[in-house]
């Protein structure tokens, strides 16, 4: 995406602009899945969902800020100015993805009438691409995968909390710039389409003076407004788990069950202590197997375990806040938050190379099932040598098969 660089104010930080975003967002996640090469068999699965997304996105922007005014109203108080800030550009957003905005430009004030023809909502301009593209009419797709993701964004844009409000806002825009920009290559690649055929795509990004960039910088512009100096790294945790959101849906969309050969495919949980001092991710299925142990100190702490590998779990930020505990054998080592006393965490005695990450830690929006198994922990030793006799076991089982 080609954007200026916006000017901030003295106080704020210059780094933190929607081309630094952009940047930092492809760094850390690599390039779109949606630029990955797919039959038409796939991107006609894909596009049912892209429309339900592109049809509800508008509405659920509209309706993001109803509950900071009812508040407003219940408490009898004046709105704040920050809520007058992400209404506005919320507004506008509402606005031109329902066609307002371009009739507008086209047609001056005498145009405005022409705001009921719907066919300029910009999902029916994707709508009739797609079924251009397809040879027959879609219809959006509300997937659970789909309506999961849609209720999640929601939750952020609706935040009350204004840095959150803003960091999926810009997040949403920014990921939806390169998102278009890569479905559109890969729809003229596979179906061997020309480019500017379809509207929706080239009145997005296309051209000498896209539209998509003025969202971006738009909702970037929030920030210089909204986000203290002192804040930013807090600012950049929550952009970044926005981005990442959005980007795991399309990544959900790209059909990846014959590359793993199974429906385990991994996503990356977000995971946190009490405080949120510190944060962390974990890649693991959506379908969770937990552990329940009885032992003194998972009993006392409420301790729920998934297992994983050492290369599964990434510490985002607020290592320098985590204390160890050891006890007994001196094997399991037990990290808490040094601030709020909980444990997200720790290297396990039974597979001290590896983690036992805190269920109750993780954000349950990505979860979409947890199995849960029992330890017999007050028996350590022979719970333990068990297990791995029946795994054994299994083992043997399955090659003599």
């Amino acid at each position: 995406m080609t954007s200026q660089v916006f000017r901030f104010t003295p106080d704020q930080p210059p780094q933190i602009c929607c081309e630094h975003l952009t940047e930092r967002a492809r760094a850390l996640l690599g390039a779109h899945p949606f630029a990955a090469e797919m039959s038409e068999e796939q991107l006609a699965s894909l596009l049912p969902e892209y429309l339900a997304m592109s049809q509800a996105f508008p509405y659920l922007q509209a309706g993001s800020q109803r509950d900071l005014i009812f508040d407003a109203m219940n408490q009898n108080r004046d709105l704040a100015r920050d809520i007058e800030m992400t209404s506005v550009v919320a507004n506008f957003i509402c606005w031109d993805e329902t066609g307002g905005y371009g009739q507008i430009l086209r047609g001056g004030k005498a145009a405005l009438p022409d705001i009921l023809v719907t066919d300029k909502f910009h999902s029916n301009l994707l709508r009739k691409d797609a079924s251009q593209l397809l040879g027959r009419p879609i219809r959006p797709n509300y997937s659970a995968t789909t309506k999961r993701y849609l209720h999640s964004l929601y939750a952020g844009l609706s935040s009350k909390d204004p840095l959150v409000r803003c960091a999926y806002m810009v997040a949403f825009e920014l990921h939806a710039a390169d998102m278009i920009q890569s479905l559109w290559t890969t729809l003229v690649r596979t179906f061997k389409a020309r480019p500017n055929d379809l509207e929706y795509f080239r009145s997005h990004v296309g051209g000498e003076d896209p539209a998509e960039k003025y969202h971006g910088e738009m909702t970037s512009r929030l920030i210089g407004e909204l986000v203290p100096a002192d804040r930013n790294d807090r600012f950049l945790s929550e952009f970044d788990r926005a981005y990442r959101l959005s980007l795991q849906w399309c990544r959900d969309l790209v059909p990846i069950a014959s590359v793993h050969g199974d429906d385990q495919s991994e996503i990356e949980h977000c995971g946190r202590c009490h405080c949120g001092s510190v944060k962390f991710y974990v890649q693991a299925p959506r379908e969770l197997s937990a552990v329940r142990c009885n032992c003194s100190i998972c009993q006392m702490s409420g301790f729920v375990h998934l297992l994983v590998p050492g290369n599964k779990l990434r510490i985002e930020s607020g290592e320098e806040f985590l204390t160890e505990y050891q006890f007994n054998k001196n094997i399991a080592r037990h990290t808490f938050c040094r601030v709020c006393g909980v444990k997200p965490f720790y290297r396990p005695r039974s597979n001290p190379a590896g983690f036992s990450v805190n269920i109750r830690c993780l954000d349950n929006r990505t979860i979409e099932r947890i199995t849960m198994s029992e330890f017999d922990g007050k028996h350590w030793e022979q719970a333990f040598r068990s297990m791995h006799q029946d795994l054994e076991s299994c083992n043997e089982h399955t090659t003599l098969e």
